[in-house]
């Protein structure tokens, strides 16, 4: 690599707010989003929300000059909305779906429907690797008594998972998405924590937007403002979060954001605020990086503990629902019993044959909720112990201290050798 390499990387993000039949003026919204990436030329434009597959045709061919490469990431039964468009070529690309993702009887919030996840690109731009990931987590219905955070943190979890075992031969990593996390919510932290990536909000020297970087404010005419009710200036949980390998040096030269509407037409382009970040990658002399000291693993540590201790509660209360509904398929088949007993003796048949139906029904409903709940409770015991497992290795490389360091690393990257075989 050159001494003098530079790179200059513009980036668009989005959530498109476009569900069909509900959405307000989407076709309109989703014409004048168009227009406004072919204005703009963007090297990338991440969209998520984008639910509509119709929708991601008319833009791919309107894209199409200006934008020749694009994907559209398909999942779960509404699919997940992730899609990108691209000046440069597509090297590879692969999409990763949450395990868990909300309760399908949740009918009215949706998101189980919707097969939430995190896709990868891979681009090739100047002899560098980039790894572009695009994602969009569980959504907060209610932030006092948040009834899907244990999912939200899994999903955190499971991205961070993704970035970390993926990105090992990339030189560059930039993740652009609706995280659905507040800056210092759990699930920001760990993420942040566990995969290095850096805030470009809080990185960059040259920021214009709403204040404090919200990507959802009430000036939005599309936003619903009794749900910002205790946030007046707005929250922020759209993100472009990025790091580059050593003897790379990567910054966030600018960073805008809308305001409550598109810059040329004057009206939103979504619910959500859009980012476009300009990104610089140049050649960093290669410098000696010492250990973590103490108070560096802490952080890690600490946000472990909390994202452990979130899952084990989840757990839990995922079992407790499952054991419940094995109670009522016990009883739902000792009712069904009874009344094949009085049906074959002739008493009260009538009633026996009447109550047959609703009787079937509530056993297969239980059945079916019981085995969404151990689902739930195995695939939160699964990150669990992911978690537990690189708890115990930052807790050994504290305790051991500095001089331990190069063989917990040499251990890990034997661990990660054989995990790719």
């Amino acid at each position: 690599m050159k001494p003098n390499f530079s790179l200059r990387l513009r980036v668009f993000n989005l959530n498109c707010w476009g569900i069909p039949y509900l959405s307000k003026h989407r076709a309109d919204r989703v014409k004048r989003l168009g227009d406004f990436l072919n204005r703009e030329s963007f090297d990338l434009a991440l969209l998520e929300e984008v639910w509509s597959e119709q929708d991601f045709q008319y833009l791919r061919q309107k894209l199409l000059p200006a934008y020749p490469a694009a994907h559209y990431f398909r999942s779960g039964i509404i699919g997940s909305g992730l899609c990108v468009f691209s000046k440069h070529p597509i090297q590879e690309f692969t999409q990763h779906v949450f395990t868990l993702n909300g309760y399908p009887y949740m009918i009215h919030h949706g998101d189980w429907f919707c097969g939430k996840a995190v896709g990868l690109l891979v681009l090739h731009l100047g002899g560098l690797v980039l790894n572009a990931y695009v994602t969009h987590l569980h959504a907060e219905y209610n932030r006092q008594k948040d009834i899907y955070l244990a999912h939200r943190v899994a999903q955190a979890w499971e991205l961070a998972q993704f970035i970390h075992h993926t990105s090992k031969k990339a030189d560059v990593v930039l993740l652009c998405g609706d995280l659905n996390l507040h800056p210092k919510d759990l699930g920001c932290r760990l993420l942040k924590e566990w995969t290095g990536l850096h805030d470009a909000f809080l990185e960059t020297r040259d920021f214009k937007g709403p204040e404090e970087g919200c990507t959802m404010v009430p000036e939005n005419c599309y936003v619903n403002r009794q749900e910002l009710e205790q946030f007046p200036l707005g929250i922020r949980i759209d993100y472009v979060l990025y790091k580059a390998v050593s003897g790379l040096y990567i910054s966030c030269k600018t960073l805008r954001t809308t305001t409550g509407h598109e810059p040329h037409s004057g009206s939103p382009l979504s619910d959500h605020e859009a980012l476009m970040a300009t990104l610089c990658v140049r050649h960093s002399p290669p410098q000696h990086n010492p250990s973590p000291t103490h108070a560096e693993r802490s952080p890690l540590i600490s946000v472990l503990r909390e994202a452990w201790a979130e899952l084990d509660q989840g757990m839990a209360q995922g079992r407790w629902w499952a054991t419940i509904a094995g109670y009522v398929i016990g009883l739902g088949l000792l009712l069904l019993a009874l009344l094949c007993a009085l049906a074959a003796g002739g008493e009260i048949r009538e009633v026996a044959v009447l109550l047959w139906t609703p009787s079937v029904g509530l056993v297969l409903g239980a059945g079916a909720f019981y085995l969404f709940h151990v689902q739930e409770a195995k695939g939160l015991c699964r990150a669990r112990a992911e978690l537990q497992h690189v708890l115990g290795r930052a807790r050994e490389a504290q305790d051991l201290g500095p001089e331990s360091q190069p063989a917990l690393l040499l251990g890990q990257q034997e661990g990660d050798r054989a995990e790719e075989q």
